[in-house]
């Protein structure tokens, strides 16, 4: 074996190149286990986090500031701590962590909690809200590893979701594929409200009757209602892309929503879901 690996040495050398043996290509490992925390008490330092699961461009942002303006809530930009992983570098790694009782997924649920658990002492307040839309791909798996989380379910009429979602990038995609693309997340949140308990707000309502809806938010949350909420100030956001920031999110108080879509104007692929949000008969 000692020739072939100058042999491949030379070929690297001097012309780039090296000989591989062809094989079978080795399977993947099995995903880990998804599964609560062990021991919750001390598993978890997040009490009762709040997640916050809509579509894009369903007004989420603006939810998020309105929530952020309570005295008990911290709601900043979205967090994609889903996206966090973690690796072991060696099977011995591996080997002690399982030695522990952890898999990867557990050391993954760790990880995110810490940092959504510092992200709320820095605050200063109680609950953590977390409103990053992706999330409701993952609905399964933020419910196992926070089993005391809390859900709001924000929905948006379909056809304003869609041309929100192709005006924010003309460029990129079309209405037709913006449709497309943001019925992924609609079913996403279908999805979690049929598994999940929590409230369901509505984008309209909100934007119609800001106080009464936020009242529903706080009673459901178990908080006291706070005026400050409708007037909500000037919010900052850290980064293009983690929300978004229109004029009338940047006013400090709720504006009036666009006027909704007639039954003509819904694209196709979303009459289905219209029907069982309520927005089409």
């Amino acid at each position: 074996m000692n020739w072939q690996r100058h042999v491949n040495k030379a070929l690297v050398r001097f012309t780039g190149f090296q000989i591989e043996r062809v094989g079978n290509t080795p399977s993947p490992p099995p995903a880990p286990e998804i599964r609560p925390p062990a021991d919750p008490l001390t598993d978890r330092l997040l009490e009762s986090p709040i997640f916050l699961l809509s579509p894009v461009r369903s007004g989420s942002t603006l939810l998020r500031a309105i929530l952020n303006a309570h005295p008990d809530l911290h709601a900043p930009h979205e967090l994609h701590v889903r996206r966090l992983r973690v690796q072991f570098g060696t099977p011995l790694a591996a080997k002690a962590m399982a030695a522990l009782g952890h898999n990867q997924a557990d050391l993954e649920h760790l990880l995110w909690d810490r940092v959504l658990h510092r992200e709320l002492v820095r605050s200063g307040k109680r609950y953590v809200v977390d409103k990053t839309p992706a999330n409701a791909f993952a609905h399964q798996r933020i419910a196992a590893c926070w089993p005391d989380a809390r859900f709001v379910f924000l929905l948006r009429h379909p056809a304003s979701i869609a041309t929100s979602w192709h005006e924010a990038s003309q460029d990129r995609r079309s209405p037709d594929e913006a449709a497309l693309d943001a019925l992924r997340y609609m079913k996403a949140v279908q999805r979690a409200r049929a598994a999940l308990p929590g409230l369901t707000v509505r984008y309209e309502e909100l934007s119609a009757e800001p106080e009464r809806v936020t009242r529903e938010i706080c009673a459901f949350l178990g908080l006291e209602w706070e005026p400050r909420m409708l007037s909500y100030g000037e919010q900052r956001v850290l980064e293009k892309g983690l929300g978004d920031w229109r004029d009338k999110i940047r006013t400090g108080t709720v504006q009036p929503a666009r006027e909704l879509p007639s039954p003509e104007q819904i694209p196709e692929p979303l009459k289905p879901i219209a029907r069982t949000w309520g927005y089409l008969a």
